[in-house]
Order: structure tokens, then sequence, then C-alpha cells
């Protein structure tokens, strides 16, 4: 034996373990591995840890945050997954290991599966009966947006409310709407929406997308939490083709994000027209009240018992008298309150009204697509867009000088 072992290499566990790690590592790098998902684990590092098995083996795999946080979906036990990575060696337990770059639901129908399976699931829960959407407001004046701050869906939905009802208020929640992190994100903010109870109505959305891109609208945390939303929320994801689980799960689809901005607030013209035609019904109404009471008592008046009894029809007359003074009045009352009401509303409505200030010389000024009211967050050099009534300019700012 020891004759053996002076004409051989002696390895100690460490040097052979550091020999099969450098074989291993070189020999193994930018490899694809396909299998299923078990053991999944997402510690609170944000790394993802996990095994990969078929039906006869299986392997350790790991992803760290920085690939993870690129993830379109969440993976999950016994999802069928396609890996990109390197095999390395964990050389304190001599374990190998697939370190995961880039990671994919497997086959072109993944997604589609995982979306059908989940559909399928919460419609069984009830979660698309009609009978549980909630009516939207028609007036609204606060309205919450749950979408990325930079896309074009945030900048369409704004423009279209402004220019319909622009007495509403807007409240943005910014969150990703792509990403390993953007489900989170979206059901966190909807939740941040109904624990302040803030606004009357959500709008949630983005642009539209591949299925990988609109994923984040497929994840069930979402679902849950329009669900549970007890403020109406209208779900405006992608293009018209395009239909996620938050749009069955929301209180109104619309079909684009500056549809959400058409179907959430009123035209301000129609509810101009609208209060006109009220108080012109309320006007007749009272006319044919008053028409009525007048016919009904020439009617009695014209008796032949009432006639005899002389007293009684003088002082039947003048109650009459009396009384169609006091309807008069009242009638008059209410109508000049609603007229009022309507000329209040018609004030404010003009006052809000942008065209009006810029026909007056103003200007409208905007800093990343927002209207800048003061001075604050105004910087040199900061790239600013002007609108006139006639048209739009840019303008760079040199200096700031704060009254």
């Amino acid at each position: 034996m020891q004759e053996a072992l002076d004409q051989v290499n002696l390895y100690s566990v460490s040097q052979i373990t550091r020999e099969i790690k450098a074989i291993l590592e070189s020999s193994f790098t930018d490899v694809y591995v396909t299998g299923e998902i078990s053991n999944f684990r997402r510690h609170s590092s944000g790394h993802l840890y996990f095994t990969l098995k078929d039906k006869d083996a299986q392997i350790s795999a790991v992803m760290f945050k920085g690939n993870a946080y690129s993830l379109f979906f969440s993976p999950t036990d016994g999802m069928e997954v396609l890996c990109r990575g390197d095999i390395s060696v964990y050389e304190p337990r001599g374990n190998y290991q697939l370190l995961v770059r880039e990671m994919a639901p497997r086959g072109a129908g993944a997604l589609q599966l995982a979306f059908e399976k989940l559909k399928r699931k919460l419609y069984e829960e009830g979660l698309f009966d009609e009978n549980r959407k909630q009516p939207l407001p028609k007036y609204p004046e606060r309205i919450g947006i749950v979408t990325s701050p930079t896309g074009a869906a945030v900048r369409d939905m704004i423009s279209v409310i402004q220019r319909r009802f622009p007495v509403a208020r807007l409240v943005l929640a910014p969150v990703s709407v792509q990403g390993a992190q953007a489900a989170s994100e979206i059901a966190d903010a909807i939740r941040r929406f109904n624990e302040k109870g803030d606004v009357d109505v959500l709008i949630i959305g983005r642009g539209g997308g591949s299925l990988e891109d609109l994923w984040a609208f497929n994840e069930e945390v979402v679902a849950r939490a329009i669900a549970e939303s007890t403020i109406p929320v209208i779900s405006a994801v992608g293009h018209e083709v395009d239909y996620t689980i938050a749009d069955f799960v929301a209180d109104v689809r619309a079909a684009t994000p500056s549809m959400a901005g058409e179907i959430v607030v009123p035209e301000q013209r129609e509810l101009l027209e609208t209060l006109s035609n009220f108080s012109y019904t309320l006007t007749a109404l009272m006319d044919s009240k008053l028409k009525d009471r007048r016919q009904a008592v020439t009617a009695l008046l014209r008796h032949r018992a009432l006639l005899r009894a002389g007293d009684i029809v003088l002082t039947g007359m003048q109650r009459v008298d009396e009384l169609t003074r006091k309807i008069e009045i009242a009638c008059n009352h209410r109508i000049s309150m609603k007229d009022m009401r309507l000329r209040e509303l018609q004030a404010v409505i003009r006052q809000h009204n942008p065209e009006l200030l810029l026909r007056k010389g103003y200007t409208i000024t905007r800093k990343d697509g927002r209207v800048l009211t003061t001075i604050e967050g105004v910087s040199p050099e900061d790239i600013l867009n002007v609108e006139f009534i006639d048209g739009k300019a840019h303008a760079v700012v040199e200096s700031t000088v704060k009254k």
C-alpha cells in the first residue's frame, strides 16, 4: 500500500475538490439546462434557490438577485423552465450547482398554459362574476393611476382626462410594469390606495407589448388585489386585442389607456348639456303641476253643489288663490336655486378650462409631462415645454430666481 502511494499523486479533499471545480467550470460554461423546478425558495436577499429535476436526476441551482430582477414571470414549483448559466462547485460541501443567468418558461405555450390555468382557477372562485363588479362614479373628483411614470400610457391617460374633465385631480402611483418585481409593486399600490381611501376610482395599466411584457398583469397577486379593492378599478393593459387576468377581474376593462381616460370621466360639454336639460325639465314639470291644479280647481268651482254655497265657494277660491301663490313661489325658488347651481358649475368648469387662460396670453409650462405651478423642482439646463394658444415651444432654463 505504501509503495503504491509513493508512485501516485496524493490529493487532500480540498485539492481534489479544487481540481474537480476547475475541470467542471472550464468545461461547462454558458450551458442550457431544462427541467422542472422544485424546492423553490426566494431568500430575503433577493437570491433564488431551487432544484432542477427530471425523472432520472436533479441538480441544485441558484439565481442571484441581479439576474433574478430581470425575470418577467414568477417561478413556482412544478414549472418547466429553460435555464442558461454556468456549472460551478460549492467547495465547502463539494456540491456542484448551476449558476443561472437567464430563465424562461419551457416551450412557446408555457405562459399561455399558465394564463389559462390561473384564469380557470379564479373563474371557479367567482372573481369574474358580474354581480361583484362595482359601478364607476359618474363625476370622480380624484382618480388614482397605477402605471409606469415614464411610459406613453400615463401621458395618454392624463391628456385625455384633462381635456374631457379638467376639474378632476389625478394621483399617480409610479410602479414597474414589467419584470420580476412589477406584480408585487402593482398589487401594493392598489392596496395603499384602498388604505388611504382618498380616490374615487383607480386605473391600472400600461402600453402594448408581448405576452411576456404584459405578464405582470397576469399574476395572481395582482388579481387578488383588484378583487379585494373597495375602490372601483379600470384595467387598461396593452392594445384592444390584448387580454390579461386583470381585465377579467377588474370592474371595467378599457381596450387601451386612452380609452380608460374616455371611460373614467364625462365630457364637460355633455355635463353642461345635462344640467341645462335638467333645468328645462324641472321648469316644464312645475308648469304641468300648476296647470293640473288650476284645472282641478276650475272643475270644483263648476260643480253645482259648490255654486249653491256661495260662502264656501268664496272661501275655497281664496284658499286656492293662496295655495297657487305658494306653489308659484316655491317653484320659482326651486328653479332659481337650480339655476344658481348651474351657473356655479359652469363658472367652475370655465375657470378650470386651460384654453381660456391660453387665449388671455398666459402659457402652460410642463416639465417631463407635468404642469409646473412653482419654481420648485426647476433647475438650470432643464428642458421645459411651453404651450401657447396656437402652438408649443421647447425652452432651456438658463437660471432660476425664487421670490
